[in-house]
């Protein structure tokens, strides 16, 4: 890491650095025993894979839109108090993840654990915007917390076989304390540090709900990058819940081994790979990058489509290579919200980046219900062919208009369109 980047990281204020920290420790809690949950319902209730499809989708599809909503509430009430409420919401739902033993208790906390995260994530991204002014440390620390999700990720699985807990109930407890501290740390972040002081006043008694979707309905360029992102989530999400489902009915030999071995590739590659690719394509715009993460992204969906059921070295030779679209493809996300979104509205912009959750959601309900009726071969191919539409959207989008927000920073709220695509 070059000597700008380290003097950028020693400057982060520490309410930067609890965000970062503790998206590493609620990770590694949450992928205890997450990515084993298809498995615990399938074992617990024998459902059938539509059916946990259709669970672990419908628990976060209002979670989507509530997000939208909190960013825009984030901007004009300020970031702590939704920060919280979303941290509390996490605790609670992780601990009784821990303790449920019917199936509504299951898909109520499921539920609020989407909840939580919609509540969190778009303060959390806009206060990282708000702290930092200058855009190279904006990016950096928006890189940093995906490495560090990513570290978590890595380390959950590992931690959870080695100490036992893999696919234990139980385990949903650390979670849940995870984010109790997570909580406690912000509060006394806010109260007793100068930049979360200064945080704490800031707010935009102008913005409201109504104004943000007028705003947002003349940025026709960011609404078909949004479409677009909401696609590649869909098709990432498949090596999520749906690949488990797949290798699960397919009775995958050492399943949760090869499960276990598939993160740990997902997270190290990403963990490995992250800066240098940074770093490698410091020079091109975000779209740019995202193109070239979503071929690799293609070739991934295709490998998974054609591998053998039992060739355990194909398995983690797609996943490698999926995980490299995501090193690319998901900090850039992040980095082109912040890059599109102006300051007074950037919490509702990153609101709406909580539509992604949507393509996230709904992958499980519609992976599960193709891999009943036909094969995961052929979803897999699918999600081949839709990588070709996300492509055609961004290509699209590059000709799109965009606000000038001149106009808003003269004090009128209502931009005006543009006809300069951004570059």
């Amino acid at each position: 890491m070059k000597w700008q980047a380290w003097r950028q990281l020693r400057e982060f204020p520490p309410l930067v650095w609890i965000i970062l920290v503790g998206s590493f420790f609620g990770r590694g809690t949450y992928f205890m025993v997450w990515p084993f949950l298809a498995i615990l319902l399938y074992e617990k209730f024998a459902l059938g894979a539509a059916q946990i499809g259709l669970i672990l989708s419908a628990s976060a599809v209002g979670a989507a839109v509530l997000g939208f909503y909190v960013g825009a509430l984030s901007d004009r009430h300020g970031r702590r108090s939704i920060m919280l409420a979303g941290t509390g919401i996490n605790a609670l739902a992780f601990a009784v993840l821990a303790v449920a033993e019917s199936l509504p208790a299951f898909v109520a906390a499921m539920s609020l654990c989407s909840v939580g995260r919609a509540i969190w994530e778009p303060p959390s991204s806009a206060l990282i915007g708000d702290l930092l002014k200058e855009r190279r440390a904006r990016e950096l620390a928006l890189q940093l917390r995906y490495f560090l999700v990513n570290a978590g990720a890595a380390m959950g699985p590992i931690v959870g076989v080695w100490a036992g807990l893999s696919a234990q109930q139980s385990t949903f407890g650390l979670t849940a304390f995870s984010y109790l501290l997570l909580n406690l740390a912000i509060i006394w972040a806010f109260a007793h540090t100068a930049s979360g002081r200064v945080a704490r006043q800031r707010r935009d008694s102008n913005a409201s709900f109504r104004g943000t979707l007028q705003v947002l309905r003349q940025d026709h360029k960011f609404m078909v990058v949004i479409l677009a992102n909401v696609l590649a989530l869909f098709i990432y999400a498949q090596m999520d819940s749906s690949l488990v489902q797949y290798l699960t009915r397919v009775e995958a030999p050492n399943l949760v081994a090869l499960i276990s071995s598939l993160i740990l590739v997902n997270a190290l590659t990403v963990i490995t790979l992250q800066f240098p690719l940074l770093s490698l394509m410091s020079g091109m715009p975000a779209n740019q990058r995202i193109i070239i993460g979503l071929v690799i992204l293609a070739a991934g969906q295709l490998w998974v489509a054609l591998n053998p059921v039992d060739f355990i070295l194909g398995w983690l030779g797609a996943t490698f290579v999926v995980s490299v679209a995501e090193a690319i493809l998901f900090p850039t996300m992040s980095v082109q919200i912040d890059q599109m979104a102006p300051d007074h509205l950037r919490g509702s912009y990153f609101g709406a980046s909580s539509f992604y959750s949507l393509g996230w959601s709904l992958a499980p309900l519609a992976g599960g219900i193709v891999i009943e009726l036909w094969s995961g071969s052929i979803l897999f191919g699918a999600m081949f062919l839709l990588c070709g539409l996300v492509w055609l959207l961004y290509r699209y989008a590059e000709g799109l208009s965009r606000p000038d927000w001149s106009e808003i920073e003269q004090g009128d709220r209502t931009p005006i369109a543009s006809a300069t695509a951004e570059s």
